[in-house]
């Protein structure tokens, strides 16, 4: 079915599934963008709901079937677990309702092609939410990429160690379950192994081991991943929420025959090395395009529901929709399958995987 159609200039409302730790970023930017109004909030803590609902002067559900029978919107923003992504932007999509879930879109592949048919078969959009991609460092990167300034890339690779105590797992059961969150790779990195894959192209195989080392969890608390692009560049995906004492480093690395990058920071919002052989005048931004966000999520948000705003006008494309999001989805579950197995894993994944 084709799309909706789009509303040049219209005003859209956007209800929220979900008040819990990233619902804040949510927030923040929905209240920053004309043309997106948030009219209604959605939790099963009526705690949690109602103090959401009565920050932000909005409708308050603790029923997410009665929050899509009743409120009054245009797209529905999915932040709860991740196992329950899938399921609830369905719902939304069977609704009428345009999707903007966080990551991970799914925990299955199977997941993820349900939602994508399911907003297909609505004629509604399908945001997955990839914050990160828009960093303005990131975003000097890509276009140093897409000019050809490192020429053949040798090497990539994104590193996340960052600080997760017992306390936050303990906060919420669903934490660090198979079931409905997954472990560090699915989790707190699934922007990095976006990230590789999107800046350096097509994963041809992995090769991974993970741990669970020192959180009570089911899933894994650290992992490592050797990666093979299908350009013959080489990768390296490294995880931890160990890190002594707080987050110290969220980064991407590439390094090419006439380039060499950074991306550092605790949220690669910063630019830590930039050198290429030939001079261009994006060199000018690099001082300006670090920020200093004040957590892990950064400042994307504002950009990606700006985005979704255009999107829905007809004024551009999405930038990260369901098919983007299976991607970085498809590699995470490589990497969970070549730990368990203990080899090397071709990607696209074999069905039944």
């Amino acid at each position: 079915m084709t799309k909706s159609r789009p509303r040049p200039g219209g005003e859209f409302k956007v209800a929220l599934v979900g008040c819990g730790r990233i619902s804040r970023n949510h927030f923040e930017a929905l209240r920053k963008i004309d043309g997106l109004t948030l009219t209604a909030v959605c939790d099963v803590v009526p705690e949690r709901a109602k103090a959401a609902a009565e920050r932000e002067g909005v409708a308050s559900f603790t029923s997410y079937e009665e929050m899509l029978k009743r409120a009054d919107c245009d797209v529905v923003s999915v932040c709860t677990p991740s196992g329950l992504h899938a399921a609830q932007g369905a719902l939304a999509a069977r609704s009428g309702k345009h999707v903007v879930t966080e990551k991970p879109m799914a925990i299955t592949l199977g997941q993820a092609d349900e939602l994508v048919k399911a907003c297909d078969d609505a004629g509604v959009f399908l945001f997955v939410v990839k914050q990160n991609r828009l960093n303005p460092p990131i975003q000097l990167l890509r276009r140093a990429i897409d000019k050809g300034r490192f020429g053949r890339i040798f090497l990539a690779n994104t590193t996340v160690r960052w600080q997760r105590p017992q306390d936050y797992y303990d906060a919420a059961p669903w934490r660090g379950t198979w079931e409905f969150d997954g472990g560090a790779i699915m989790n707190q990195a699934s922007h990095y192994v976006d990230l590789i894959q999107w800046l350096v192209g097509p994963v041809e195989t992995v090769m991974a081991k993970t741990a669970t080392q020192a959180r009570r969890i089911e899933a894994e608390d650290s992992g490592v991943a050797l990666l093979k692009f299908r350009s013959g560049a080489l990768g390296l995906i490294e995880v931890n929420v160990l890190t002594y004492p707080r987050n110290l480093e969220g980064s991407i690395t590439i390094l090419g025959e006439k380039g060499s990058v950074k991306i550092g920071g605790t949220a690669v919002n910063r630019v830590e090395h930039w050198l290429f052989a030939d001079y261009d005048d994006d060199d000018k931004l690099i001082e300006s395009a670090s920020t200093n966000p004040p957590n892990v999520y950064g400042f994307g948000h504002d950009g990606y529901y700006r985005n979704v705003l255009s999107v829905l006008r007809g004024e551009a494309q999405p930038q990260t929709d369901g098919r983007a999001g299976r991607k970085s989805l498809e590699l995470i579950l490589g990497i969970y399958e070549s730990a368990k197995i203990g080899r090397e894993v071709p990607i696209p994944l074999r069905s039944g995987v």
